[in-house]
This record gives structure tokens, sequence and C-alpha cells, in this order.
């Protein structure tokens, strides 16, 4: 999800990049502040943050079950 969010990010950086434009407010929506909004968010997704529950609805026992022969 965070990777996601990074893409949109850069994407974002790279519309505003292309079309010269800074949306009415140049200290808000530069390009080094985007680009370091995407940056930390794909720091965060290869750190781990934001990948939900931990697998959910898988196999939960691991190992041997009782009383299968």
């Amino acid at each position: 999800m965070l990777a996601i969010a990074a893409a949109a990010v850069f994407g974002f950086a790279l519309l505003l990049d292309l079309l010269d434009t800074d949306l009415g407010a140049p200290d808000l929506f530069n390009w080094n502040t985007l680009v370091l909004i995407g940056l930390l968010l794909l720091a965060l997704f290869l750190a781990g943050v934001g990948r939900g529950g931990g697998g959910g609805g898988g196999r939960w026992y691991r190992g041997r079950r009782p009383g299968r022969g």
C-alpha cells in the first residue's frame, strides 16, 4: 500500500515538473518536497511498515497436527 502511495506521489511530482507549475503554493507543492515524501513512503514500505496483520487467513498451525495418524 505504501509503495502504491509512493508511486502516486512520484507521478504527481513528475506531472508538476513536466507542466512547470506549482499549483499556486510554491512552498507546499514543489518538486523537492514531493520527492522527499515519495522517498519516505518507499523507505517505510521497504522497512515493512504497513504490511497488515501478518498473514491472516492461511494455515496457522505449523508442523504435525495431533490425531492425524
